[in-house]
């Protein structure tokens, strides 16, 4: 499934989503695509630093844990996480404001990498551990959550198999949460070589955004247009 629009409308601007998208866009551009290897050898962030099993290959890891948000590992990964924040962050910004909102999505951020970081390491080898982390999508996913809690009833418009339909945020939603509580418990059984999708970062980045968006919202977002 692949969304295109909601139909929730704001009454601000999400300079702040902009903002982020930007970044990553640049970063991408600027910084890793001259130099990929280079870029995640000296800012992606390793599991395996947080307990000192593994030699330091760049910035050590509380730096890390911030620069590998803004960080991808190809067009595919950018452009995916870029699209779901352009469609979702707007409504979040809008219900709790821009600086309560860059805060709620940097924390995410560090949520999911908690999650990820506590699963790998309690459950993976220590290769598996040395192996970078990086991407927006933990963020992103806390601002899922919070959509999800604040704007069940919404309508996202998706592409299903070359068809367009309107389908309640509730459902898409849902389902997408389902299917990383499932891919991050497949993971577990059958680790992919190299490395893969960081599907805990993406449930422990959705909870953190599901529960606590209530605590610094300052506002309802807008209903939907029909």
């Amino acid at each position: 499934m692949l969304p295109l629009r909601d139909n929730v409308p704001t009454r601000s601007r999400p300079f702040v989503t902009w903002a982020l998208i930007l970044v990553n866009v640049l970063v991408w551009v600027l910084y890793q695509l001259p130099d990929l290897e280079g870029s995640v050898r000296e800012l992606a962030y390793q599991p395996c630093e947080v307990v000192d099993s593994c030699a330091r290959t760049g910035e050590d890891w509380p730096l890390t844990a911030l620069t590998s948000m803004f960080m991808h590992g190809g067009w595919e990964h950018l452009l995916g996480n870029m699209l779901f924040l352009w469609i979702f962050g707007n409504n979040i910004e809008d219900a709790l404001g821009h600086v309560r909102y860059l805060i709620f999505y940097l924390a995410g951020g560090f949520a999911a990498t908690a999650l990820q970081t506590v699963v790998t390491l309690s459950t993976g080898t220590d290769a598996e551990a040395a192996i970078p982390n990086l991407g927006a999508s933990g963020a992103v996913s806390a601002v899922l959550g919070a959509y999800l809690l604040l704007l069940p009833r919404a309508k996202v418009l998706t592409i299903i198999f070359f068809i367009l339909r309107e389908i309640p945020a509730l459902l898409f939603l849902g389902l997408w949460f389902l299917f990383q509580l499932y891919s991050g418990g497949a993971s577990l059984q059958s680790p992919e070589e190299g490395g893969g999708v960081a599907f805990f970062a993406h449930v422990g980045g959705f909870v953190f955004g599901f529960l606590l968006v209530k605590l610094v919202q300052i506002r309802p977002p807008l209903r939907p247009t029909h």
